[in-house]
């Protein structure tokens, strides 16, 4: 999968580049979209569309979108006032080097303009009907509905003890719907069967759920080399974690019931998946 990376790297690029806009904001959105990170995302989605049609340009621009809504997130739960994160992917975060205002308004910037990446897609990459199905679907993902709203019900969950359902709403909503979008929008532009559609969203907030306990593994027991920021932040943040909530152990037993779960929805789609699989293997395996 990782031989995506580069045109998906260059299409987010190419973008942000030629919109007409001041230079300082620009340098700023690329400053967090150029810090590197997994792109697991956007590799979610190029891998679904893959595995019905072969891989064409819409596939990176879709993945770019994701990306662009994933990146702003993270510029603004850095905030002082949200994570207080002065480290992220092993740089400096957005506002640290920018200033608080213009960290916001990159990440404001990073939201719409992903809208805007949807809307301008041709006619022969992205039929319009479809155009219009992902940016509501984007709207439910990202916003209230989705990570939005459950970042509200994390910061909520701060210094108290929620229960295990608790904080797995949370997550499904924080971290599982924008997954779960990028890889409904690789079966809409695979034209995957509905029945494949559907399995495919359950595919996917398995994989929320799983890549958000890895998250909270790692923040217990991961590299702040490796990682690229502080481990421990949870806890001085006083987050409710699966670990935190479950025990190390026991929040491994988990993990590993999730990507079963995940593995099981991926043996009774239509077609092989082999590049998905793969990235489930890298889910459980991961160091960062």
């Amino acid at each position: 999968m990782e031989v995506h990376v580069p045109t998906l790297e260059q299409t987010l690029k190419t973008h942000v580049e030629t919109m007409q806009a001041p230079e300082r904001l620009k340098e700023a959105m690329l400053y967090s979209l150029d810090a590197g990170g997994k792109r697991i995302r956007p590799l979610l989605l190029i891998a679904t569309a893959g595995s019905y049609k072969p891989v064409t340009t819409a596939a990176y621009q879709l993945g770019a979108t994701v990306e662009m809504v994933h990146t702003y997130s993270l510029i603004h739960d850095d905030l002082p006032s949200m994570d207080n994160d002065d480290t992220r992917r092993g740089k400096p975060t957005n506002h640290k080097v920018f200033g608080e205002a213009l960290a916001i308004l990159a990440g404001d910037a990073l939201l719409t303009e992903s809208f805007s990446l949807i809307g301008n897609m041709s006619e022969e990459t992205l039929p319009p009907r479809d155009a219009l199905y992902l940016s509501r679907r984007l709207t439910e993902a990202s916003g209230a509905t989705g990570m939005v709203g459950g970042q509200v019900a994390d910061l909520e969950a701060e210094n108290r003890t929620v229960t295990l359902e608790e904080l797995e709403w949370i997550h499904r909503q924080k971290t599982a719907a924008l997954l779960t979008f990028a890889v409904e929008a690789g079966g809409v532009l695979g034209e995957a069967p509905r029945e494949d559609i559907t399995r495919l969203r359950h595919f996917a907030e398995e994989v929320g759920i799983a890549f958000q306990i890895k998250d909270d593994l790692l923040d217990v027991e991961g590299s702040e080399s490796t990682i690229g920021k502080p481990v421990g932040s949870d806890e001085h943040n006083h987050k409710s974690t699966y670990p935190g909530l479950l025990s190390v152990d026991e929040a491994k037993r988990k993990l590993h019931t999730h990507i079963e779960r995940a593995e099981h929805a991926l043996q009774s789609l239509t077609v092989p998946a082999p590049d998905l699989f793969a990235v489930l293997s890298y889910m459980e395996s991961r160091d960062r």
